[in-house]
């Protein structure tokens, strides 16, 4: 058995035992009736703190997509009919890492993040072990890397920007890390999650 599952499956369960009202969204910017259903999966790699300690695995998309091209984002997509986001976020992570589905061990859902584009994004977190074979789709990852997730949930690390959008000022979120800039909905989805996993909480992992 894992000690960080275990131990991120009680933190998971105690952070969503309490209603919290003001969790980040960008409701307010939608501006169509026409939403969409997506997943992501938020996987931390069991990792021990001697290494480095558990990350999450982000991927860069690649500069000639359409959509957020060359933002930093969690591994997923839309869901396809007939699926619930476990499925959708767990294909999405095979198709654009080739991560095997039976090494990723869920813990559960939580918070939907809605963006200002239409989409409901509910995150998947999960653990994986380390150092996985992970082979990126050209055509979806341009790159992928690891973060520590103690670095990702500390609020103090992340700077606050705003900017004009949609005739309303958006505030957001960034960090730079390691050459790749994450903000946008990723960042926002890592503060909601914070929410619920307070940092100082991993540091008793076994």
């Amino acid at each position: 058995m894992s000690a960080l599952f275990d131990h991120l499956s009680r933190l998971f369960e105690e952070g969503h035992r309490r209603d919290i009202p003001d969790l980040l969204s960008d409701e307010r910017f939608v501006q169509s009736d026409r939403t969409a259903e997506a997943a992501v999966l938020i996987a931390v790699t069991d990792r021990a703190e001697s290494d480095g300690g558990p990350g999450v695995i982000l991927t860069q998309r690649p500069q000639d997509m359409r959509d957020h091209p060359g933002q930093v984002a969690f591994p997923g997509g839309k869901l396809d009919p007939g699926e619930d986001a476990v499925t959708a976020a767990l294909r999405e992570a095979y198709e654009e890492l080739a991560m095997d589905p039976a090494q990723v061990r869920v813990i559960g859902t939580t918070d939907l993040y809605q963006t200002g584009t239409g989409f409901n994004v509910t995150p998947v977190l999960a653990v994986v072990p380390p150092d996985l074979s992970l082979t990126s789709s050209p055509t979806e990852v341009e790159a992928w890397f690891e973060a520590p997730l103690s670095l990702l949930l500390d609020r103090g690390n992340w700077e606050t920007h705003e900017v004009f959008w949609r005739g309303q000022t958006r505030q957001y979120l960034e960090m730079h890390y390691e050459g790749f800039r994450i903000w946008g909905v990723t960042a926002a989805i890592l503060a909601n999650l914070a929410r619920r996993i307070a940092p100082e909480g991993l540091r008793d992992v076994a």
